[in-house]
């Protein structure tokens, strides 16, 4: 099976996802001439800014931008930070984050266009405020065509993140605390922390949006400022090696064999698959996620929420995972032979000790956790979509199944099934956002003339 979805992976991810993504967002850089550096700054304004939105008067169902962004944050700061990064600097060689951060770049204005639809097409469906791409895929195409595309997309969505990709978020945490537990000969099996995982994670999916906003709301500034701090002082530990690894990342975006050498036999090509691949896999830009949280804000206008939703790329790549990728770089840690998360815990190891695998274990099950919280509400919305309020509870089980299962599979397996219906879900979601891409310039220069 794994043999299998390699190979549906290597084809689907060489060429057609890498040129529907990176096309998408360099067709909005354009059409909306750089939004991401032209509003950068209004965008940080606007999102820090929203830190004490609480009071406001909302519709039910609706977040306060800034708890709309932590739910796209707390989607996007999980697993692929600490252990897709990895895999990436493994898989694809150093060079993969070149393409990484290009086409995070170019990500920043398809997510502006994903929030900036999600806000203009949001309803209210059983009394909630609701959103989402199977809402904007409708206005896109009209009639049957629509409706089935939609329906595509939704199972999809709930067969990527709810499904499969809580398998990878458990899968990691339980991967972690196995390695922190086996260095210290205490035998406890990654399925018993699957379960507490799955016990956690139930209690809050049972009390829906009122539990999950606030929750994630003052669990990621928590987990990201704890991880920044941490990486910093590694990084600061090992700053003599900082230009060595911007070296090997620029080198070997175009010459893989100059930084990794021949035996590996890592490509270009590979280079930039994995670096797409597991940057799509952390910040989601294009994917059709975030967009659920995005439609939830009480947002002035959609313009606004579309620059908050840039930030939300800039944080999790930009900031986040560099913090990963320049921690194992800087530290040497590349060449210890390691992978996965247990690559990260060698890098903080080899500078903090014993310590080093117990604070990314710590720090990769508040990434992961707050993930699982925010992948099972995307893929609720879309549950809630095709069969009804009244199915949402029997979604909520099997996710719990999954995140249990998944804390005992192997991990190259994991991520293949999460990085092919990832790819599934990209395609009906980015057809709609070019259909739609005249609606999304004219919204910004409406609002943005205003601003």
């Amino acid at each position: 099976m794994l043999e299998v979805i390699k190979a549906i992976n290597e084809w689907m991810w060489s060429l057609g996802l890498l040129i529907i993504l990176c096309g998408t967002g360099i067709y909005f850089t354009i059409r909306l001439r750089f939004i991401q550096v032209r509003k950068f700054g209004e965008g940080l304004r606007l999102v820090f800014g929203h830190f004490k939105m609480n009071g406001e008067k909302r519709e039910h169902g609706e977040m306060t931008p800034f708890q709309s962004l932590a739910t796209a944050i707390a989607a996007q700061v999980g697993t692929g930070n600490l252990t897709g990064a990895a895999t990436a600097l493994v898989s694809g060689g150093p060079g993969a984050i070149f393409w990484m951060w290009l086409s995070a770049f170019f990500g920043m204005a398809t997510i502006y266009g994903e929030a900036v639809l999600a806000q203009e097409y949001k309803t209210t469906v059983d009394g909630e405020v609701t959103g989402g791409p199977v809402y904007y895929i409708r206005q896109a195409f009209k009639g049957t065509f629509g409706k089935v595309l939609a329906a595509v997309f939704a199972v999809f969505i709930i067969l990527a993140l709810g499904f499969m990709g809580n398998m990878v978020q458990s899968n990691s945490i339980g991967a972690a605390f196995s390695q922190v537990f086996d260095s210290r000969n205490i035998q406890i099996p990654p399925v018993a922390v699957g379960i507490v995982l799955a016990v956690l994670a139930l209690f809050i999916f049972v009390g829906g949006t009122k539990r999950l906003a606030p929750v994630v709301e003052k669990m990621v500034p928590f987990m990201a400022g704890i991880y920044i701090l941490g990486s910093l002082v590694l990084i600061v530990m090992n700053i003599a090696a900082l230009p060595e690894a911007l070296k090997m990342i620029f080198v070997g975006a175009f010459n893989p064999q100059a930084i990794v050498g021949g035996a590996v036999g890592i490509t270009v090509r590979e280079a930039i698959r994995y670096g797409v691949a597991r940057g799509l896999f952390s910040n989601e830009a294009g994917m059709g996620s975030t967009p659920h949280a995005h439609a939830r804000a009480a947002a002035k206008n959609p313009h606004e929420q579309g620059m908050t939703a840039m930030i939300s790329v800039f944080i999790d790549t930009f900031i986040i995972l560099n913090l990963t990728v320049f921690s194992i770089l800087t530290s040497g840690a590349l060449s210890s032979g390691k992978e996965g998360i247990a690559l990260t815990q060698e890098a903080f190891v080899s500078n903090f000790g014993s310590f080093g695998d117990i604070f990314v274990a710590i720090c990769l099950l508040f990434f992961a956790f707050s993930t699982i919280l925010g992948w099972h509400f995307f893929g609720e919305i879309n549950v809630r979509y095709l069969f009804g309020k009244k199915a949402v509870k029997i979604y909520s089980v099997i996710v719990v199944a999954f995140i249990i299962v998944g804390s005992t599979l192997k991990v190259d397996l994991v991520w293949e099934l999460a990085d092919f219906f990832n790819g599934l879900m990209v395609i009906p979601n980015a057809l709609a956002l070019l259909a739609l891409g005249g609606v999304v310039v004219q919204i910004s220069r409406k609002f943005g003339k205003k601003q």
